[in-house]
């Protein structure tokens, strides 16, 4: 099915599960969706199975934002503390469309745990409670977590009741909008694309199994990622490259803040580990995104130093004394400490984990780099020991060209036989869904996408070039950021007694700069080398009409002849958007 198809189907307000292979482009059909959704001002929640996955969609695990947190049933008492909640009970009823993007790696029991509360807060019977629901994923990849015995077939989601009863509209994406599929023929005699299609079909030909045996001996960037089946492998080689390197080491730890439960559930979704130790020329990975860095979940980079120490010291490397980090692009950037945080309707902090986005990145394991996208990886299966290993491995490539394969045995390209079965009827059906949905008329399809909108109060007039709202702030949060600066307390006390990142104290700080006027905040402006840096890249860009209105953080950080943290650059810009004339003379 044609992107532009699912897009159709899905603005018609039936519930939906998207799939397709990776580069089919799931996330641009649900980007796309969503922008529809809120140009006409109807609510969607944008969710995802795991941390790690929310972060491409930006939205919030599907955990917290329904209030299940890590149970899989709920009892009477659970019902009784969530109908506690105002902020949850308000945001499941005022919902109209809900995303659950990476569905493969919920557990069956969840997805009914999700029904079932849906149906009890909203009191509405019908599937989820009545509001449209989408889910995201490919069944190939990784099954979930699950208990110990627990088969395949009782994990996935499409097992759970209440997929039956939501009546899904399959809509299997098959285009491919990832590798570049006639230069690989030219150069190998067969694409990436096609070995996928051969793996997913169990139809593997000798010409791919002997394509990709002969990536052995390509030479690839030595930037790329090395991706093994074993923790104890990637472990091992990690552990052994760091300690090989002649450079005083820096160790960093987690810091934490809310009850213990959802800590852990925060632990279990982010790739970060509780200590962290680095040195100066340690290949690691940015393990959240960051689009003002441009750094993404997977962007590969070495440390060449540390903010505010150098090789020689001896003082504690802690937050405060993050890794600058040269990615592979060239860029500098400074790894400053990132919060994953479970937060209520109302933007208020439940937990709280605060660490150094990295890991280190020699190696990782094939289960950690799902929903990656790599330039080039060195890729050992010879110990394959679960079906969908090695799919989920090569999947992770744009290109043949990016690939060396160490070896493989004769589990690797196997997938498991249920799931290929069942992926072969969702196929079925989505064939079947598109014929019944294209032998409709434009002006019947049309029809019902409008009585969708009305249902949900949404706007069916709407401006030819809709304006997106600025992001707001919640005022508590605001006002409590203000209090502590009143008592003043500087940006490191402010960010530890609120358990909150000094990017996220930056930004409201700006929001009450812009709100007050600078006069109580000049303590926090930077210095006049920072601002005379700043103001000089701002003129350049000006210069040459690539300024920005407002400006944008990542060509000035770019651009910048010293890399600063990018909350110093936020406060910098502040500043002198605030009043321009006086911080030349700024102490």
């Amino acid at each position: 099915m044609k992107q532009s198809i699912a897009l159709d189907i899905l603005k018609t307000g039936q519930n939906v599960f998207l799939t397709g292979q990776a580069g089919a482009g799931k996330t641009y059909v649900l980007n796309q969706y969503i922008s529809h959704l809120r140009t006409r001002h109807i609510p969607v929640a944008i969710t995802a199975s795991t941390g790690i996955a929310s972060t491409h969609i930006n939205g919030m695990t599907i955990h917290a934002w329904s209030g299940m947190g890590i149970k899989d049933h709920f009892t009477k008492d659970d019902f009784i503390r969530l109908k506690s909640r105002k902020t949850v009970i308000d945001r499941l009823k005022d919902t109209k469309v809900l995303i659950i993007d990476e569905i493969s790696m919920l557990h069956a029991r969840q997805v009914d745990l999700l029904d079932e509360i849906l149906r009890t807060v909203r009191e509405n019977d019908q599937a989820f409670g009545g509001m449209q629901v989408i889910f995201s994923g490919d069944f190939f990849q990784l099954p979930p977590i699950g208990g110990k015995g627990e088969s395949n077939k009782e994990k996935f989601a499409f097992m759970a009741k209440s997929w039956l009863s939501a009546k899904f509209q399959v809509c299997y994406l098959s285009e491919q909008h990832r590798q570049n599929n006639q230069d690989e023929i030219q150069r190998y005699g067969i694409s990436l694309t096609d070995i996928l299609n051969q793996i997913r079909s169990q139809t593997v030909s000798q010409t791919a199994i002997n394509t990709l045996l002969a990536t052995k001996n390509n030479t690839i960037n030595l930037n790329r990622t090395r991706l093994y089946t074993h923790n104890a492998s990637v472990d091992k080689i990690n552990e052994e490259a760091l300690f090989a390197l002649n450079t005083p080491s820096h160790t960093f730890e987690c810091t934490t803040f809310g009850e213990k439960a959802l800590i852990d559930t925060l632990k279990k979704n982010v790739r970060a580990t509780d200590t962290l130790t680095l040195k100066k020329g340690a290949k690691v990975m940015f393990v959240k995104n960051n689009p003002e860095l441009g750094v993404s979940n997977g962007t590969m980079g070495e440390v060449v130093g540390f903010v505010g120490l150098d090789d020689g010291t001896k003082k504690t490397a802690n937050h405060s004394t993050p890794p600058i980090v040269r990615l592979n692009s060239g860029q500098n950037v400074i790894a400053e400490p990132e919060e994953w945080t479970i937060e209520d309707a109302d933007g208020q902090v439940l937990a709280n984990y605060t660490q150094i986005p990295l890991c280190l990145a020699w190696a990782i394991t094939v289960h950690k780099s799902q929903g990656m996208t790599l330039d080039a990886a060195e890729i050992d299966l010879s110990s394959t020991f679960e079906t969908g290993q090695g799919y989920v491995a090569l999947s992770r490539l744009r290109s043949l060209d990016g690939l060396k394969l160490l070896g493989m045995n004769h589990q690797s390209l196997r997938l498991d036989e249920w799931v290929f079965r069942v992926d072969k009827r969702l196929l079925d059906l989505s064939d079947e869904h598109e014929r019944h949905f294209t032998a409709m008329t434009d002006d019947a399809i049309k029809a019902q996408q409008t009585a969708f909108i009305t249902a949900c109060g949404g706007l069916t007039n709407i401006p030819t070039k809709p304006t997106t709202p600025p992001k707001t702030i919640n005022t508590n949060t605001l006002h409590a950021t203000k209090v502590l600066i009143q008592q003043g307390l500087d940006l490191d006390e402010i960010a530890n007694k609120r358990h909150l990142a000094k990017s996220t104290i930056t930004e409201h700080i700006n929001k009450l700069i812009a709100q007050d006027g600078v006069s109580d905040y000049e303590r926090f402006a930077p210095s006049n080398q920072v601002l005379a840096d700043i103001k000089a890249v701002l003129n350049d860009l000006e210069s040459k009409g690539e300024l920005d209105d407002p400006p944008k953080l990542r060509p000035i950080i770019e651009a910048l002849p010293t890399p600063y943290p990018y909350h110093t650059v936020r406060l910098a810009l502040a500043f002198i958007r605030a009043d321009k004339e006086d911080y030349d003379s700024h102490p």
